[in-house]
C-alpha cells in the first residue's frame, strides 16, 4: 500500500464536474446546476439561480437571480430569463425569447432618482411542464403558460395560456389545442371559416 501525504492527496485531480460549462460562460458560484446540464458560450447564470438536471442552456443566454429551471429544459440561443421566472420540467424555449418581469418598467423614480433593486415590482411568471415557446416570443410578467401549451414564434403573450392550448399572435390568442407531441388536435375557426 502506497502512503501519501495530505499535500499529495490535495494535489490529485478533483472529480470531473457533474455539468458541462463552456469556458466563456459566466456561472455564479452561488447558482445550483444539475448533473448532465450543458451551459454554452457566453451564457450568464446569476446567483441563486437553480437549473435542473440534463438541461441545455444555449449560447448567450441570460438567467437572472433566483430563476428556477426544471429538469430536461432546452433554452435556445440569446434567451433572456429574468428574475421571477420559473420554468417547469421539459420546457422548450426557442431562440431570442424574452421573459419580462415588471409591467411598468422605468429607469428612474418620479423624483428623477435612479431606481434601485428594491424599487422594482417583480411579477412571477410560470411556464409549466412540457410547454414550448417559439422563437422571438415575448412573455409579459405575471403570466402562467400551462402544461404542454405551445406558443407560436413571434407571439406577445399578455394573458395566461391554459394546459395544451396553442396560442400565437400579437397579442397571443388561443387558436386551438395540441397533444403532448405538439400536434394540433383542435384548431379554432378563423373569421373567414365561420
Amino acid at each position: 500500500m502506497i502512503k501519501r501525504s495530505s499535500k499529495q492527496i490535495n494535489n490529485l485531480p478533483s472529480k470531473k464536474p457533474v455539468h458541462f460549462q463552456h469556458h466563456t460562460a459566466e456561472v455564479s458560484l452561488e447558482a445550483t446546476i444539475g448533473k448532465e446540464t450543458k451551459i454554452w458560450h457566453h451564457a450568464h447564470v446569476r446567483e441563486g439561480a437553480k437549473i435542473g438536471m440534463n438541461c441545455v442552456v444555449g449560447k448567450n443566454v441570460y438567467i437572472d437571480i433566483e430563476v428556477i429551471v426544471g429538469h430536461n429544459v432546452k433554452i435556445q440561443n440569446n434567451v433572456s430569463v429574468f428574475h421571477g421566472v420559473e420554468l417547469g420540467n421539459g420546457v422548450f424555449v426557442g431562440p431570442h425569447v424574452c421573459f419580462t418581469n415588471d409591467k411598468v418598467p422605468r429607469a428612474i423614480n418620479e423624483d428623477g432618482t435612479p431606481k434601485k433593486t428594491t424599487d422594482w415590482k417583480i411579477k412571477k411568471t410560470i411556464v409549466k411542464d412540457g410547454a414550448s415557446i417559439g422563437a422571438n416570443a415575448t412573455i409579459l410578467p405575471g403570466i402562467t403558460i400551462g402544461t404542454f401549451a405551445m406558443i407560436g414564434a413571434g407571439s406577445v403573450v399578455t394573458k395566461d395560456i391554459g394546459d395544451f392550448e396553442l396560442a400565437y399572435g400579437n397579442p397571443a390568442k388561443v387558436q386551438g389545442k395540441v397533444d403532448k407531441s405538439g400536434n394540433i388536435i383542435k384548431k379554432s375557426k378563423t373569421r373567414r371559416e365561420k
